[in-house]
């Protein structure tokens, strides 16, 4: 397995992306984005993604240099239009001023438009916890799961995060699309040579399987927990649209390409009712009951989410980040 260091990933994603259009700094703030997924172990969203964002930019689908801007405010709630730009340095800017307003009220709302793909949902999540806040997000995309009970695709595997503060910063994380197993978990496992560990979805005999390419290849993903997944699937392109009078799974659909995409930042300062020390012994009680469990494995260990990603984060800064060489080396050549 080749590893590259982290800082070197960094380097090099900066110098692409400078090349296309970036301001220095935005390209090294995207950059960092880029790097920090694939150091958390999520590739499909890290290096993996890299060379399809660098096809957008070239198509003229994302516009380097807009910014997303506020619209439309009342109390703690804001309307943001993302004008098509970078879609993982406007949900970062959309998140801190969420922040923000949760600081200043307790809560803050920002609803972001007109957005593109902001590839790992968890970013915020954990952008959120490390200002000290509760941090709840997701992003529709384009129909690329079949409602509970259809064939054709119709609603988008969106992704949920939820994450919770932690002083010494290990912060408690879900980060979950509402298929089984996200698309980018699909490619990546595929590119890996390897099966699913259960079933993602069906081939297209319409046969439940964990063979990530013949899921890709019929497009039709599982929603977690069935006919739940689809529900909360269509809930939150709902609650999204709603808020940011942005486009709907739907109309993302008629594109082409997945842009134009609408997020939800929340975020939510727990300090108004309680303390960092309290809020941290409550939250170290709940934790340290569920590692308490006994695992179904006599080698199985139970973790809380985010334990192992915090894992991951060390391993890769100390022995460097795993790559598939051919999409390293076509990042070289850009």
């Amino acid at each position: 397995m080749k590893r590259v260091a982290y800082e070197e990933m960094v380097a090099q994603f900066t110098r692409v992306l400078e090349k296309h259009g970036f301001t220095p700094a935005d390209a090294k703030d995207a950059a960092v984005i880029f790097a920090q997924n694939s150091l958390s172990g999520v590739y499909s969203h890290g290096l993996n993604r890299f060379p399809r964002v660098v096809s957008y930019l070239e198509k003229g689908e994302i516009d380097p240099l807009a910014r997303a801007e506020c619209i439309s405010r009342m109390g703690s709630m804001e309307r943001w239009d993302g004008h098509r730009g970078f879609g993982p340095l406007n949900a970062q800017r959309a998140m801190e001023r969420a922040c923000a307003l949760a600081k200043e009220n307790g809560v803050g709302i920002v609803a972001l438009g007109n957005n593109n793909h902001w590839m790992r949902g968890g970013t915020y999540g954990w952008l959120a916890a490390e200002k000290g806040c509760i941090g709840i997000c997701w992003s529709n995309t384009a129909p690329n799961m079949p409602a509970w009970g259809a064939k054709d695709c119709r609603i988008g595997n969106n992704p949920l995060i939820l994450a919770v503060p932690r002083s010494d910063g290990q912060h408690v994380m879900v980060d979950c699309a509402l298929s089984q197993f996200s698309y980018g978990k699909l490619e990546s496992t595929r590119l890996a040579g390897r099966q699913l560990p259960v079933p993602g979805g069906c081939d297209e005999d319409g046969q439940l399987t964990t063979d990530p390419a013949a899921i890709e290849k019929s497009g039709r993903a599982l929603p977690i927990g069935y006919w739940k997944g689809s529900g909360l699937s269509i809930l939150l392109d709902l609650i999204a649209t709603l808020l940011s009078g942005g486009n709907a799974v739907h109309t993302i659909g008629t594109f082409g390409d997945e842009i134009g995409l609408t997020q939800i930042m929340i975020a939510i300062d727990p300090t108004k009712f309680g303390t960092v020390d309290e809020n941290d012994a409550v939250i170290s009680a709940i934790l340290a009951d569920i590692k308490a469990s006994t695992p179904a494995r006599p080698d199985g260990e139970v973790r809380w989410p985010g334990e192992g990603m915090l894992r991951t984060i060390k391993e890769n800064r100390e022995l460097g980040v795993p790559v598939v060489e051919e999409i390293w080396e076509s990042v070289l050549k850009m």
